[in-house]
C-alpha cells in the first residue's frame, strides 16, 4: 500500500485530527508518518485582523504537500480560505463532528438569568473570530470582548486563570480532545442563537491533484453528506469572497427537500432551501445582496 506522510500543525487538536486519519489509513494497510509544520498562525500572537494574508493555519501545511515534503494535508476545514492552490484537491471530507459553538463560563461570572447568554453583566468574553465578535456584540452589547489566541487547551487554561469570564469555542474541538471541564459551566449554543463558521466541525483531507493512488486510498474516508453541507456553506463564503476572518456564519443541514442553509451576515439571519449546495448558496447570497447592495461581486 506504500507510505503516506501527513502534514499537520503541532497543536494538540491538529495532532488528534491527523492521528485519527492515520488510524483510518493504517487499517487499510498503509504506513503513515506525521510531518509537523509550523504555520503563520502558530508563530504570530497578534490579533488575526492585524495579520497579513489568509490561510494563517493552512498555507504552510499546504506548502509541505506542494513541495513534496508530505503527501497529505489534514486541515480543520473552517481554516481554509476560499481560494486554494489548483495543484491540490480535497480528496475526502470525513464524517462531521457537531458544528455548534460552546460557551465556557467561570462559575464566579455565571448569571443564568442574563439575556441570551449566562454571563454576568459587563463580563469579559474571549474570542478572536470576527464572526463570533459580531454576533456577541449583537446578542449582548454589554459584554467586553477580548482577543483570545492559542490552541484549545491554552484558551481553556486562560479562562481558568481568570483572564476572561467566559470564552466561546467550537464544540467539535472540545469533543475531540475530551477535556475535563467539570470546574467550568458549559453550554452548547443552538445554531439559531450563534451561527457557526462555514465548515465548522469538518476536516479537509487535501492531496496533490495527480496523486491518484492516495485519492483512491482516501475515498473510503469521504462522507457525502458532510461534503454536501460543507459545499453549501463554503459556496456562500466564496460568493462573499471571504476567508476565515469574514464575519459570516453558515450552517447547512440535509432535509427531504434538499439542503437548508442558515446564515448570519451583517447583523441579520438568512435562510433558504434548495436541492443542491450550489443552488442554496446562490439563494442565500441573493438574499444578502438584496439587503447589502455593496455586495456586488462574487470571487472567481
Amino acid at each position: 500500500m506504500g507510505r503516506v506522510r501527513i502534514a499537520t500543525r503541532g497543536s494538540r487538536l491538529a495532532l488528534w485530527q491527523a492521528g485519527w486519519v492515520r488510524e483510518q489509513l493504517e487499517r487499510q494497510g498503509a504506513q503513515v508518518e506525521l510531518v509537523v509544520v509550523e504555520t503563520q498562525g502558530d508563530r504570530e500572537s497578534r490579533p488575526f485582523a492585524q495579520m497579513q494574508g489568509q490561510g494563517f493555519f493552512t498555507k504552510a501545511v499546504q506548502d509541505a504537500v506542494l513541495n513534496g515534503e508530505a503527501d497529505l494535508a489534514v486541515h480543520s476545514f473552517k481554516d481554509l480560505p476560499s481560494a486554494r492552490p489548483e495543484e491540490l484537491v480535497i480528496a475526502a471530507v470525513p464524517p462531521r463532528e457537531d458544528p455548534r459553538e460552546v460557551l465556557l463560563v467561570r462559575t464566579e461570572a455565571l448569571d443564568e438569568t442574563a439575556p441570551s447568554l449566562p454571563v454576568c453583566l459587563g463580563g469579559q468574553v474571549g474570542t478572536s473570530a470576527a464572526r463570533r465578535q459580531a454576533q456577541l456584540r449583537q446578542l449582548r452589547p454589554d459584554l467586553s470582548l477580548k482577543e483570545l489566541r492559542g490552541n484549545v487547551p491554552t484558551r481553556v487554561d486562560k479562562l481558568r486563570r481568570g483572564e476572561y469570564d467566559a470564552i466561546l469555542l467550537a464544540y467539535a474541538g472540545l469533543k475531540r480532545l475530551e477535556l475535563d471541564l467539570s470546574d467550568l459551566y458549559t453550554r452548547v449554543l443552538p445554531a439559531a442563537l450563534v451561527v457557526p463558521a462555514p465548515a465548522q466541525g469538518a476536516l479537509a483531507l487535501e492531496c496533490r491533484s495527480d496523486d491518484h493512488r492516495l485519492k483512491a486510498l482516501l475515498q473510503p474516508l469521504d462522507d457525502p453528506q458532510a461534503r454536501r453541507t460543507v459545499a453549501a456553506e463554503r459556496g456562500l463564503m466564496q460568493k462573499l469572497a471571504g476567508g476565515c476572518q469574514l464575519a459570516l456564519g453558515a450552517l447547512a443541514q440535509a432535509g427531504p427537500q434538499g439542503l437548508m442553509l442558515l446564515a448570519w451576515y451583517g447583523g441579520r439571519r438568512y435562510q433558504a432551501q434548495a436541492p443542491t449546495p450550489e443552488a442554496v448558496a446562490q439563494v442565500v447570497f441573493d438574499q444578502i445582496r438584496a439587503e447589502h447592495p455593496e455586495v456586488v461581486c462574487e470571487s472567481p
